[in-house]
């Protein structure tokens, strides 16, 4: 036997083995990580800065505590103190929410954090390992344990899944594979899929087993993205158990969170804050906001507290594109995509088995149309992901691209706002793009669950035949179906509520977070200035008020957005 493999083998034994891992630790590597993709040595330098920080917070929420090690006291009476479960694992999330659950203790709520100690999501880590990484983050977070309370769920004992959470969980694995591979059609018997089932399973089983096994539940839950990976599987065990959950993730602005109640975040559910505001007229200054980031957008350069440039080029106006790729008088569908497995797609289907198929059968059906000129714009993203291309999936429907079938591939140097220009109808499945289709009063067909999607200003077929229906309809006289201008306003409102009061403020984003914690430190947030700002966003966290009576304008200034 190889070294390599004897090693293995020795891990997996010693893995097994009750207190051998969590002992090599202690006496070898005490205080060390085990590899450095599991480096957290700058959340331990951080940790008595901010227990202090929350200490000190706690003490002008609750009564001071009586020592340094107290055991931690129940939910005071005071109104919204409640027990929370916060749950994360990967070293970038368990930074961010080790300080929003200090950041929670702070505020008189008793904490308890949850935690599997895993640096990859898509590669196998022997026991043995594992353990190890679990024992040296419990040292880690055991710092603050007079504020929080500890759940290593690796070691914790696990209960079987019922059938019904069960079939949730592997939907959850399913998600995983296809958002790691970055295809949709993936095989459940390969290791990725096994290997994803089989971490899930365990998550869900030592969660089920440690909330069935309490006199009460915790009164919330806190599970950062809730749709992949572990995230989601701990996300389908607290809601399969009855508990409130909140979930949160980042988009491209900075002091920015999305958060969903009771629902995954990555479905960006805009339902009830539309309800609210649709009636709502734009001011002339949130007109001239949400005017000055499309323009943005269609510059490609940033603005305000925006990270991400949209287009690689500027626009240079639609006839220079049209003269670019040689297109003539025949209608122009324009089709903009989506990265094959991105998280904004998977799931998202309305009546196509996927996007590839929706894709598939519609370049299908234009290569019988040579009256129409279809465009295909593949989205840039495709430049930094590792899957297959938007391009491969419509050549193996079509191995020889008819003329009037143009593919403009991400890097091609064309800007997709002077292809809206010119386009006399948008197909889309989730993309932002097709929201400004209609806010730029081209006819839009949407055909995935995304957030703008049945909000007075697309089409939005429920079936195939639908589908087709409306297409043979709409090319046969574009004119007739283009967004009236009442439509196309409503486009612009949605996308102010969508850009400007969907996000909720809140100091540290995950991609920026050690930068972030500089500016707003935990005693800058409990600071009358940091409470007046970010406070409403803490107690939507907390579950309290009801996102649906909780949407306010953010600040129309500069002022602490950049």
């Amino acid at each position: 036997m190889s070294g390599f493999h004897f090693t293995t083998a020795l891990k997996n034994l010693l893995g097994d083995l009750p207190y051998a891992p969590e002992l090599y630790w202690s006496l070898r590597q005490r205080g060390r990580p085990v590899t450095a993709k599991f480096d957290l040595s700058r959340l331990a330098a951080a940790l008595p800065s901010w227990r202090a920080q929350a200490l000190a917070a706690r003490q002008s929420y609750t009564p001071p505590l009586a020592t340094p090690h107290s055991p931690l006291p129940t939910p005071h009476s005071q109104p919204g103190l409640k027990h929370i479960l916060l749950f994360a694992t990967q070293r970038y999330w368990l930074e961010h929410i080790t300080l929003l659950a200090l950041t929670l203790a702070g505020q008189g709520h008793q904490v308890t954090l949850a935690y599997l100690p895993y640096a990859e999501w898509a590669k196998p880590l022997n026991p043995f390992d594992a353990r190890r990484q679990s024992a040296y983050l419990q040292s880690v977070l055991q710092q603050a344990g007079d504020l929080l309370t500890v759940l290593p769920l690796l070691t914790a004992p696990q209960s079987a899944l019922p059938p019904a959470l069960q079939t949730a969980i592997e939907g959850v694995a399913l998600r995983d594979t296809q958002y790691t591979l970055q295809v949709e059609e993936v095989s459940l018997q390969s290791e990725l899929y096994q290997l994803r089932l089989a971490r899930n399973t365990q998550a869900a089983g030592a969660l089920l087993h440690w909330l069935t096994a309490r006199a009460a539940l915790p009164q919330l839950a806190i599970i950062p993205n809730g749709t992949i990976l572990e995230f989601g599987a701990v996300y389908q065990t607290a809601r399969f158990c009855g508990l409130p959950v909140v979930t949160y993730e980042f988009g491209e602005q900075r002091q920015r969170l999305w958060l969903a109640q009771n629902a995954e975040v990555m479905r960006q559910d805009t339902t009830s804050l539309w309800l609210e505001r649709r009636d709502q007229a734009l001011d002339p200054e949130q007109t001239a906001q949400i005017r000055q980031l499309f323009a943005a957008r269609q510059r490609a350069s940033l603005w305000e507290n925006f990270a991400r440039r949209w287009q690689g080029v500027p626009s240079e106006g639609g006839q220079k594109v049209r003269a670019a790729l040689r297109l003539d008088a025949r209608p122009l569908v324009l089709l903009a995509t989506n990265v094959i497995g991105d998280s904004l797609t998977l799931g998202r289907q309305v009546f196509s088995d996927s996007m590839t198929e929706w894709l598939q059968r519609t370049v299908l059906y234009f290569a019988r149309r040579p009256d129409v000129q279809l465009v295909v714009r593949i989205h840039p993203g495709e430049l930094v992901t590792k899957g297959p291309s938007v391009a491969d999936v419509v050549r193996r429907a079509l191995p020889e691209v008819p003329e009037h079938i143009h593919l403009i591939l991400p890097d091609a140097p064309i800007n997709t706002y002077d292809l809206v220009e010119i386009a006399d109808l948008g197909l889309v499945y989730t993309t932002t793009v097709g929201m400004e289709m209609a806010m730029s009063g081209v006819p839009v067909i949407v055909v995935g669950a995304t957030h703008y999607r049945a909000k007075g200003f697309t089409l939005d077929p429920a079936d195939w035949q639908d589908y087709f229906n409306l297409l043979e309809q709409a090319l046969s006289d574009p004119s007739a179906y283009r967004p009236t201008p009442a439509q196309v306003d409503c486009a612009w409102n949605y996308a102010y509520r969508f850009f400007f009061e969907y996000p909720h403020p809140y100091p540290w984003h995950l991609l920026h977070f050690w930068q972030d914690v500089e500016e707003w430190p935990l005693n800058r947030l409990f600071s009358p200035e940091g409470l007046a700002q970010f406070g409403p966003t803490l107690q939507l966290l907390s579950g309290e008020p009801p996102l649906s009576t909780s949407h306010s304008p953010l600040p129309t200034s500069h002022g602490g957005l950049l």
